[in-house]
């Protein structure tokens, strides 16, 4: 099960671990694309925008718990990298203890919050009964959401990416065949988008534990690894909190854009929520590309070549760089056409969601400078540094930017769509200087210590 990442071509190596990650990243998102699809086929604007409303507030969920798993991620890749077994046993117990009190806690704490998060949303008067059965199956299925992002950043710290896929992928097939059952014939609206997510979900979990009990981890582990370890779970929460927290406060950024687009009615709320999946979809190569830096970065730190790290974090930039320029270019080229999938043919939701995804594409380049970064410094243990610039650019220029240019421009929706490419910009520049001076200091450090 396990990988050693630090040997053999940079290249290659990242690729086949990024690769993997990006597919099941990609799958993961398609349960929202494939929801809103497939619920535009059967169903008018108060179901789209239920189940891009609702979707949106299930993907912060997972966002965070992603976040937090990457405390996992990075202390197994540098316990393999230094070949300490030990070590990599007591992560994965703490692990396991810290994410079911998560679970259970989130659950209950979102069940109780879901009229408060769709006041709070600002959700149009005719979504608001199809967004909170929405949300209130979505939310009993949190379990699920943690159990499965909990074993694949398990498998991701062992350096293995495909297994995680290989779950999800199953998972995707039952989620597009339940949500034509249940939104088609069954007629249950957004209701029925989020019991085919929820129910694919549990597949995907139900899979990936019939597979440890067949092949195991190649680490073993005892009741021992279970126990209660401070040390450990300091360790986890020291990378996991900031990364979730930063991730947290830009998902909230792109949900104050979704309430101030609900403020101006159903069709603009629906072709902001429209977009927002595509984006979503765009942004799977730059999150798996975080993730893939910081566990090919961390198993190097921990074998202690710190220059292969350096062609981790380059190679990544040139990737995430490369399909951003590309996918600006497709959606300048077809905007209406990628946003008419989803708007089941009302003209005025696919004029706005095309003028809002021309100027919102341009964030896929800088968003993916900006994650690449954030991946190197989340290696080193350092993501704190990480939440403290993005909590800045999601407070002082994605949210302003958006309210702004909401209020400035109130016919049209292309000056809404920069904000936040702005502040992304901000953090590619301010990560950039950062990493230049951990550079400097690492270099003095190294001159001292041959001195």
């Amino acid at each position: 099960m396990q990988r050693d990442l630090t040997k053999g071509n940079v290249l290659h190596n990242l690729l086949l671990f990024s690769v993997p990650y990006l597919f099941s990243c990609f799958l993961q998102t398609f349960y929202g694309l494939a929801d809103l699809f497939i619920t535009g086929r059967f169903n008018g604007a108060a179901s789209i925008s239920a189940v891009s409303i609702g979707s949106q507030v299930t993907h912060m969920l997972t966002v965070i718990v992603v976040g937090l798993t990457m405390g996992t991620t990075v202390m197994i890749s540098r316990a393999v990298g230094s070949q300490d077994k030990k070590l990599a046993a007591r992560a994965i117990g703490s692990t396991v203890n810290l994410f079911t009190a998560f679970a259970v806690v989130s659950t209950v704490v979102l069940l109780f919050a879901v009229d408060g998060i769709i006041s709070v949303l600002s959700t149009p008067a005719e979504a608001v009964s199809q967004t909170r059965s929405y949300l209130l199956i979505c939310f009993l299925g949190c379990p699920f959401i943690t159990a499965y992002n909990v074993i694949s950043s398990i498998f991701r710290g062992l350096g293995d990416s495909k297994s995680p896929m290989y779950f999800i992928a199953a998972a995707g097939v039952v989620n597009i065949v339940l949500d034509v059952i249940f939104i088609g014939p069954m007629a249950m609206g957004a209701a029925g988008a989020a019991l085919g997510t929820v129910l694919s979900q549990a597949v995907s979990v139900l899979l990936s534990l019939a597979m440890l009990r067949k092949k195991g981890l190649g680490i073993p582990l005892s009741r021992e690894d279970f126990r209660f370890r401070p040390r450990v779970l300091s360790g986890l929460v020291k990378v996991g909190l900031p990364i979730a927290v930063q991730d947290g406060f830009i998902q909230i950024s792109f949900i104050v854009i979704t309430v101030i687009a609900n403020r101006r009615g159903l069709v603009t709320a629906t072709g902001v929520g429209i977009v927002e999946k595509v984006i979503s979809f765009l942004f799977l190569v730059p999150s798996a590309m975080l993730s893939s830096v910081s566990a090919l970065t961390a198993q190097n730190i921990g074998a202690n070549r710190h220059d292969q790290g350096l062609k981790v974090l380059r190679y990544g930039m040139t990737i995430c760089v490369g399909f951003g320029l590309a996918a600006v270019t497709v959606c300048q080229i077809w905007p209406e056409q990628i946003v008419a999938l989803f708007a089941n043919g009302d003209a005025e939701v696919i004029r706005m969601g095309a003028q809002y995804l021309r100027t919102y594409v341009t964030d896929c380049v800088f968003a993916g400078v900006n994650f690449c970064f954030c991946g190197y410094f989340c290696a080193y243990s350092r993501s704190f540094v990480t939440f403290l610039w993005n909590f800045t650019a999601t407070l002082f220029i994605r949210i302003p930017g958006a309210y702004l240019a909401s209020v400035c421009f109130p016919d049209s929706l292309y000056a809404m769509g920069l904000a936040s490419p702005a502040g992304s910009l901000f953090a590619s520049i301010v990560g950039g200087i950062l990493f230049v001076r951990m550079l400097h200091r690492r270099s003095r450090e190294t001159t001292l210590s041959g001195v």
